[in-house]
């Protein structure tokens, strides 16, 4: 890669939103099961990040010479049974920068904001067969089930989606 990728908490998306939307647009356009269809058009995307942070989700950008290369979100629980555990969500990295360790970064950086919070438990959800599935396995997560037909791609076949999880007692 030659530049170092940094990974950093954004407390706003106002001045990435630009960025943060065409991230969205070409990991949607590029197949990803992120809860989006092709085509994704600029003005979804941007309500779409524009909705995203909150005191209860945090999100990680990976930046590489200053740009936006990928992202992932944690989502706390606010249950009151809850509070030991979090969401791993929409883990994406741009389609020309893949296989590069950006995820697994995210992925690193995510886990240990959860542990400083307190989050022990740590869970998320991807579609079989997808890359993501190796990504996770190789971090130690381990899959807790299927769900044949829970979503749906741009040309109507429907995806089972695998869960994991990830305990630090």
């Amino acid at each position: 890669m030659g530049s170092k990728v940094i990974i950093e908490q954004l407390q706003s998306i106002e001045e990435s939103s630009a960025e943060l939307s065409e991230l969205l647009i070409q990991v949607v356009e590029d197949g990803a099961s992120i809860g989006f269809l092709p085509p994704l058009s600029p003005a979804d995307s941007e309500q779409y990040w524009g909705n995203v942070i909150s005191p209860e989700a945090i999100l990680f950008v990976a930046k590489l010479n200053e740009r936006i290369v990928g992202s992932v979100q944690l989502h706390l629980c606010t249950k009151q049974n809850g509070s030991h555990r979090a969401e791993i969500a929409k883990l994406m990295t741009h389609p020309g920068y893949r296989r590069k360790g950006i995820g697994r970064l995210l992925m690193q950086e995510a886990e240990k904001r959860a542990e400083r919070e307190g989050r022990s438990l740590l869970v998320l959800d991807t579609r079989e067969g997808d890359p993501s599935n190796i990504l996770y396995g190789s971090l130690g997560y381990i899959q807790a089930g299927r769900l044949p037909n829970y979503a749906q791609s741009s040309n109507g076949e429907l995806h089972a989606t695998i869960f994991y999880f990830k305990y630090r007692g």
